[in-house]
């Protein structure tokens, strides 16, 4: 019985261990510096003296049609209970005062922020305005700890502008309450912030995405994300077969491409698809067959 435990710990472990090799050493420098040139990702930018030496640190953007001018007030004004993230509503403004739907215009009570004012994050918390520099760049920065998320516009020419967003700040590994929340920006933040740039770029160039596809979008990365953890959970309390084991790294790969790779959504629900089916096919498989009896 000991044996048999043993085999399924380790055949979880070695599972986790490659799906996260994979993470650190092709998806996470992906996903760190989404949209971003390797000139915006060397270039220093205001904030980068509140974290020197972070172990999270993303630089990503986005060419928007608009002058500083026009995109600055819709990102001024964004924030829960504010104008929301024109991102994934359903979950990032969930429980706000200003509704769930983000603003589709720009809202004049909003525009007025100097150097001190709160900005809340999320139901969990908030952080404050750091620094302001009106049609260039703000800083939010955190009140517990040393980090700073920096949004900067530099304009390419008359009619174009480059959106920037860097983040940095240091995992908590000595602080177990906060290591939780670590972990789930650490692999969710780049879902959350490309869609926030995306979203900032289609107000400003005068297309506001469908919350309705918004939504499919973001029950697309859950189902990614439980299909590989019910993988895992199989893998863990079933009879260990080879056949489940490679069903459980197909799902994890396929949660990796999913949410990693720019591949359109149509390919990638296909490919969870066949994940699932792999997973369906390992557990029939495994299955105890009735003895057959022969009749004499």
């Amino acid at each position: 019985m000991f044996r048999k435990i043993l085999i399924r710990i380790s055949a979880v472990a070695i599972l986790l261990a490659l799906v996260m090799s994979a993470y650190l050493l092709l998806a996470r420098p992906y996903q760190l510096s989404w949209g971003a040139t390797p000139e915006e990702i060397n270039r220093p930018m205001p904030g980068d003296e509140l974290d020197t030496q972070p172990t999270f640190l993303s630089t990503r953007a986005i060419t928007i049609e608009g002058t500083p001018h026009e995109i600055w007030p819709w990102l001024v004004q964004m924030g829960y209970n504010r104008a929301g993230y024109y991102g994934y509503d359903i979950i990032e403004n969930l429980g706000s005062k200003s509704g769930l739907h983000s603003a589709e215009r720009i809202v004049p009570e909003l525009q007025d922020v100097k150097v001190g004012d709160e900005v809340p994050i999320s139901a969990a918390g908030s952080w404050v305005f750091y620094a302001i520099e009106p049609e260039d760049y703000f800083i939010w920065s955190s009140k517990a700890s040393d980090c700073a998320f920096t949004w900067a516009l530099y304009p390419i020419d008359e009619n174009h502008t480059r959106l920037v967003s860097r983040i940095r700040w240091s995992h908590h590994w000595s602080q177990p309450s906060l290591l939780g929340f670590d972990l789930f920006t650490e692999f969710t933040d780049y879902l959350a912030i490309r869609k926030v740039l995306q979203g900032v770029k289609g107000r400003v160039e005068g297309y506001n995405e469908p919350m309705a596809w918004t939504n499919a979008e973001f029950a697309f990365y859950v189902a990614g994300a439980l299909i590989f953890a019910t993988a895992l959970v199989l893998l863990a309390v079933c009879t260990f077969s080879r056949e489940r084991w490679l069903a459980g790294l197909a799902a994890g790969t396929a949660w990796l491409i999913t949410w990693y790779t720019p591949i359109p959504i149509w390919m990638g629900t296909a490919l969870l698809a066949c994940a699932v089916y792999g997973l369906w096919r390992a557990c029939k498989s495994n299955k105890p067959k009735k003895p057959v009896i022969i009749s004499t």
